[in-house]
């Protein structure tokens, strides 16, 4: 599953942090596979979450679910209207399973290196 948000403006750091540590979490608790949540270089507003179900009962019940009814609501005027999502089989994939990295998992500063001659 393809699911298509677009952040409002000046809010697509924001957003695409909620996404990310509550919408597609969540799946998993529906029967996903895995997911990933992806944010264009290109526009920083357009946000993708794809979700691996192995059927479309198990998204509707996710979709329509409490959490996701929730997460539509508190983050309502933070994306735009309709949100497109699209339903996809797999027919190939290939190299290695990526690592799933949350900014939770990113140190928030980077540590300076001590100068030698100081």
């Amino acid at each position: 599953m393809h699911v298509q948000w677009y952040a409002t403006v000046f809010r697509g750091d924001m957003f695409v942090d909620a996404v990310a540590e509550f919408a597609a979490p969540v799946t998993l608790e529906y029967g996903a596979l895995r997911y990933t949540v992806q944010r264009s270089l290109d526009d920083p507003y357009k946000i993708l979450e794809q979700i691996w179900f192995e059927s479309k009962d198990d998204w509707y019940r996710y979709w329509e679910g409490p959490e996701m009814r929730e997460f539509r609501a508190r983050y309502s005027g933070k994306y735009q209207v309709p949100i497109t999502y699209t339903w996809h089989d797999e027919y190939a994939a290939g190299g290695e399973m990526p690592q799933t990295v949350t900014p939770g998992d990113l140190d928030p500063e980077p540590h300076p290196t001590p100068y030698a001659g100081a």
